[in-house]
């Protein structure tokens, strides 16, 4: 099953939430969302104007910029710089009777006209609607400027045109602070007043979509075979943007290059590629942008998106990636597998997912992004069964779990769990915190198949990370264990992959070499911090802050994952003056040594460069020397 008929069986599947708005709740604000009837698109309104049921102005004001839904044709859903109106609510020049003579712009005196007549048709037709029309005999009197203007909504300079700017810096009207290019590039919506009564903006009336979707679809001719459907349907070689939001100029569809090589060469007319009807474009491009808008994930523009076509109830940790929770039963929701986009974005967010899965259900995972402002293009398409995605994305954080921890901003506390980093957390830990989005989508898109694909993760980003952790001086302490948690995590799964399988514990039979060495530096480090805090003399906000010098192993680590054997000798002598300061609490620090030398196999303890193994051994053995300390304290 290709993209576009996923697309449409979703539309389908929940087409009985087509013009109904739904809220979504991001960071402090909430954004409205709609999945959008068939013939209606979205856009930016800046003024708002009430009509009476009789056709008479009511009142008008400036709007905040927020997203309003209309009709529209397939010519306004395409249009650059040719008029082409849409059909109810559109720019001053359309629907403004009374534009050029507040303007003095003769090249659009036909703006209106056009606007007018197409809306005149709707409202002759059998699928007219009493709001509309109301809206029809008002625009038809020529002056909805000079109404805005004794309204105080825009403003006439002494001749009787539009400002183009308020002259002054005091006093600006709102209308100068919410357009952008002058007064006369102002969107207009429209609704009516009905007094005592509430009525339904026409914006978001129900009624009002389905009668104009009836009243579009009359007008289609020219039936053809749908690639889609295999239906025989009106084509439409004309198909929406605005795909990835509302300023989205980009099309995964198009072949409006005549001239050029878009499909000549091989083909003498655009249908020839692929026939696609107006009623598959319709539902694919709107179930597309629904669930952007719903579930996707963006970065960068490149937007990372799961679905379902069927209800899935995912048994997911709570809101902060703390640790899994048993499987409970699937409670029962009306939803694209909206709980399933959590557990995707939680792949994408750092969250360890899991479920209990049905049997024969589907998921469809799509990666878009944009070369071009003009063409938007599938880089990735999938289709699992739900549990051979869940299997794959369980064995990535079986494989690549590590002790993760991170800052709760609702909380505003540190907190930790065991589970696989995020894609984003990776990319910008690999690459440094100005790491560019458009490295970190990048990163993201590569390490998508070693999740879904399960393909080995590119050498060249854990080789990064082992480089980024080995240098702890570049970073703050509370950053740099994050780093370091990264390249554990990535070392780890890289070994997973070769058949080497490492705990999350110490391992003390372990002779790895390069475990060793990791060892040997996690000791030293230890040790010498604590040796640190009991001598330094610091005050108690000092201490309360950690405010302490890096140790000889932190400030030599770098060195050290070069050329340990030389390094060590270094880090070793420096250590001398605690061990002898500290007398018999620097046994256990020496036994360790001892011990850890011990394990090295002949002509193993050389100066050959550490591989991320080392870090491995490093970390196990701090948590290890840690939890020793905590327990004698407790004891």
């Amino acid at each position: 099953m290709n993209y576009l008929d996923a697309l449409c069986t979703t539309y389908d599947r929940y087409s009985d939430r087509a013009g109904e708005e739904e809220i979504k709740a991001i960071k402090d604000r909430e954004i409205s969302y709609m999945l959008l009837p068939i013939s209606h698109t979205t856009q930016t309104a800046h003024i708002e104007v009430l009509v009476t049921e009789n056709g008479e102005f009511y009142d008008a004001e400036v709007i905040p910029k927020v997203n309003t839904v209309l009709p529209f044709t397939e010519s306004s859903g395409s249009r650059t710089a040719a008029l082409s109106p849409h059909v109810l609510h559109d720019k001053l020049v359309y629907v403004a009777g009374d534009y050029v003579a507040y303007t003095g712009e003769t090249k659009k005196d036909k703006g209106f006209s056009m606007y007018i007549e197409q809306l005149g048709k709707w409202c002759d037709s059998e699928f007219s609607h009493p709001h509309v029309e109301a809206v029809y005999k008002y625009l038809k009197k020529a002056h909805l400027i000079e109404d805005l203007i004794k309204q105080d909504v825009l403003y006439a300079d002494a001749n009787q045109k539009l400002l183009k700017k308020w002259p002054s810096k005091d006093g600006v009207p709102d209308i100068f602070k919410t357009v952008t290019g002058g007064q006369e590039a102002a969107f207009v919506r429209f609704s009516v007043h009905v007094p005592g009564k509430v009525t339904t903006p026409i914006w978001k009336d129900k009624e009002v979509f389905n009668a104009y979707q009836n009243y579009y679809a009359t007008l289609l001719k020219e039936n053809a075979l749908c690639y889609v459907s295999g239906k025989e349907l009106p084509l439409t070689s004309q198909h929406p943007n605005k795909i990835r939001n509302s300023g989205d100029k980009t099309k995964l569809i198009s072949s409006n290059d005549n001239s050029g090589f878009t499909f000549r060469g091989r083909f003498t007319e655009a249908n020839q590629v692929a026939s696609i009807s107006y009623e598959a474009s319709q539902k694919a491009h709107n179930a597309l942008k629904w669930l952007i808008e719903r579930q996707g994930r963006t970065i960068d523009g490149r937007v990372f998106l799961t679905w379902g076509l069927d209800e899935l109830e995912v048994d997911s940790p709570v809101e902060t990636p703390i640790q899994t929770k048993p499987f409970e039963e699937p409670q029962e929701e009306v939803q694209t597998m909206h709980s399933l986009a959590k557990a995707y974005g939680k792949l994408l967010a750092g969250y360890k997912a899991s479920t209990e899965v049905r049997n024969g259900k589907k998921i469809y995972i799509m990666t878009l992004d944009a070369a071009t402002p003009g063409r938007l293009s599938v880089l990735y398409y999938r289709c699992f069964d739900v549990e051979e995605y869940f299997g794959k994305l369980q064995k990535w954080h079986e494989d690549a779990e590590w002790y993760q921890s991170y800052y709760n901003s609702k909380e505003k506390k540190w907190e930790s769990f065991i589970g696989a980093p995020s894609l984003e957390r990776i990319a910008k830990f690999v690459y440094g915190s100005k790491a560019s989005e458009a490295l970190v989508k990048g990163t993201i898109e590569r390490l998508l198949p070693s999740i879904l694909d399960q393909r080995v993760v590119p050498a060249d980003i854990v080789r990064s990370a082992v480089q980024q952790a080995s240098n702890p001086v570049a970073f703050e302490t509370f950053e740099w264990e994050q780093v370091l948690q990264v390249a554990c995590s990535l070392v780890k799964k890289q070994n997973v992959e070769k058949g080497i399988y490492h705990t999350m514990t110490l391992n003390r039979q372990n002779t790895n070499r390069h475990y060793l060495y990791g060892r040997l530096l996690a000791v030293a480090d230890v040790f010498e911090r604590n040796a640190i805090k009991a001598t330094e003399k610091t005050t108690e906000s000092e201490k309360s802050k950690e405010k302490l010098r890096a140790t000889n192993a932190i400030r030599y680590m770098n060195a050290f994952a070069g050329q340990p054997h030389r390094t060590w000798k270094t880090i070793h002598e420096s250590l001398q003056p605690y061990l002898v300061r500290e007398g018999s609490k620097a046994v256990y620090a020496q036994r360790e040594i001892q011990e850890i030398m011990g394990l090295f196999e002949e002509g193993e303890y050389n100066n050959q460069p550490l591989n991320g193994d080392y870090l491995l051994g490093y970390y196990n053995q701090c948590q290890a020397l840690y939890t020793k300390k905590e327990e004698a304290g407790e004891q």
